[in-house]
């Protein structure tokens, strides 16, 4: 089977080409325009990022780009289109999630078959935070309830549904363990050797976290991934 990937980072897109691969696989990767990368695809996996739409020209310019991805893909007689998208992304404003929302819509107007999945956010992340929160000897984070996964767990997620029959349908993936900002925050400092100290504040907000509060309902239940806090930073620290 062949498998293009479309854009997104080295970080996902270079794990799920490895799979791919691994499993005997044929992977094309390339970038938002990927002209006779298309031929012969049976699937097409779109790692597009979205979080540089930071204005109306930045969203015209995805949804344009959006457009003449899927056409090209329905041209070339392809049978899976699989997008990686943000849970939670609705929740937050700006471009990001207006180009998001506009991404889904054309998916599932274009009459391809498709999968979308809904990840939480990184691990990597954190070390953001850390940088972005300190004021003085103290972080001052909210108690936001987080499922970061890591790089690892969505690139098999991804590597699975790409090679399973489209779902026409969105699917959630997060990490195996359901945590407060705060606390992950103090675990994370901790296991750098890090002595600032975390206090947690349900009246911060913090623009870069994308909560994870809302109740589980019939079609929220997210895939988890396997692979723990600690396991990810030990990998994490071993590839630095």
């Amino acid at each position: 089977m062949k498998v293009v990937i479309i854009g997104g980072t080295a970080l996902i897109g270079a794990r799920t080409a490895r799979l791919l691969r691994q499993v005997g696989h044929e992977v094309a990767s390339t970038g938002s325009r990927p002209g006779p990368a298309l031929a012969g695809a049976e699937v097409v996996v779109d790692l597009s990022d979205a979080a540089s739409c930071g204005g109306n020209t930045a969203v015209a310019a995805f949804e344009a780009a959006q457009r003449a991805l899927l056409a090209a893909e329905a041209a070339a007689g392809v049978g899976h289109h699989v997008a990686l998208s943000v849970a939670g992304a609705e929740q937050q404003p700006g471009g990001n999630a207006r180009g998001r929302a506009t991404q889904e819509r054309l998916i599932r107007a274009s009459g391809l078959p498709y999968t979308i999945i809904h990840s939480t956010q990184l691990f990597e992340f954190l070390g953001g935070i850390v940088r972005s929160a300190a004021l003085g000897g103290i972080l001052r984070l909210p108690p936001a309830a987080v499922q970061p996964i890591a790089p690892d767990d969505v690139a098999a997620f991804v590597a699975r549904i790409a090679l399973g029959a489209p779902l026409n349908d969105t699917i959630e993936i997060a990490g195996p363990e359901r945590l407060r900002l705060s606390e992950l925050v103090a675990r994370y400092l901790r296991a750098t050797d890090d002595p600032r100290a975390v206090v947690s504040n349900p009246r911060v907000g913090w623009p870069d976290v994308v909560p994870d509060d809302r109740p589980p309902g019939p079609r929220i239940i997210p895939r988890l991934g396997m692979i723990r806090f600690e396991a990810w930073f030990h990998q994490a620290r071993e590839q630095a």
